[in-house]
């Protein structure tokens, strides 16, 4: 597991398990606040760089969305209070167990997990929790995720955003023009660093030309997938379009850009063709 200090008492962790994903920790002067918990696997590891190295209790985790590589280490701060959006709570608790039950057959680890819901929600607006001289500004950032909410440290201008920034935007359970209309929100926001939730830290000056990319990404894919459906096999078309024709490396993700990207194609198209036979009933 890699750890990087980023600004003064707020650190980044990125995954050396699956993907790349992301979490933080704001250090108050008597408790710190964890954002995101990566795979079980490194949620310990999160919890004894608190507690042994920064002498902290933990008394909040906030979920950036329901996703297990975001939330499922959960269990392992049982004196934490889980904050999340609404959503997410309703999502954990709907497919949490059964998500949960197949993952336990394939490994062990699995086996002494139990999810766990946020306990504070919120959905319209935003939550502002402050810890020391730090506020953490809360607010739902959608496109990823319906659930999805990105984590502002005010006085630092550095953003959690959770999945709401990738550097592959990954739709499949989200919203492309819901994904677009956040990525737009965050260039406004005058921000030192974009902590996403997969892959490296986002310096200031990179930011307008990271949001570009992912926005072009977006539009990319929109496009390909209006011309598919004109065609005679259009997922075979679709299949046939790789990642890199999109303008992302195939190599991002550690390897994974070129599965989420077909994946991304496949379920817009689908829901594409859903919405249009919508239209014709009405």
């Amino acid at each position: 597991m890699k750890r990087e200090r980023v600004s003064e008492n707020v650190f980044w962790f990125q995954s050396e398990t699956y993907a790349q994903v992301s979490a933080g920790v704001i250090a108050g002067p008597s408790w710190a606040v964890v954002v995101d918990t990566l795979m079980p696997q490194e949620s310990i590891a999160i919890r004894e760089f608190v507690e042994d190295k920064l002498n902290l209790p933990i008394r909040y985790i906030i979920n950036t969305h329901h996703h297990a590589d975001h939330c499922w280490g959960n269990c392992f701060f049982p004196k934490a209070v889980v904050i999340g959006h609404e959503i997410c709570r309703k999502r954990m608790e709907e497919k949490g167990p059964s998500a949960l039950e197949v993952a336990r057959q394939d490994n062990p680890l699995y086996s002494n997990l139990n999810t766990i819901p946020p306990q504070i929600t919120f959905q319209k607006g935003s939550l502002v929790l402050q810890i020391g001289k730090k506020h953490l500004r809360l607010f739902h950032t959608p496109g990823h995720s319906e659930d999805g909410i990105s984590v502002l440290v005010e006085e630092d201008r550095v953003l959690f955003t959770g999945d709401a920034f990738m550097p592959l935007p990954f739709i499949v359970e989200g919203d492309l023009e819901k994904y677009i209309e956040t990525l737009i929100v965050f260039t406004k926001m005058g921000l030192e660093n974009i902590i996403q939730g997969h892959g490296d830290i986002i310096l200031r000056g990179e930011i307008e030309d990271k949001v570009k990319e992912n926005i072009t990404y977006l539009k990319s894919i929109q496009k390909a997938v209006k011309t598919a459906k004109h065609r005679k096999n259009p997922i075979e078309v679709l299949d046939s379009i790789g990642v890199e024709a999109c303008g992302k490396s195939r190599i991002l993700l550690g390897g994974l850009a070129s599965e989420l990207h077909k994946r991304n194609l496949r379920s817009l198209y689908y829901e594409t063709v859903r919405k249009e036979q919508e239209e014709l009933v009405d």
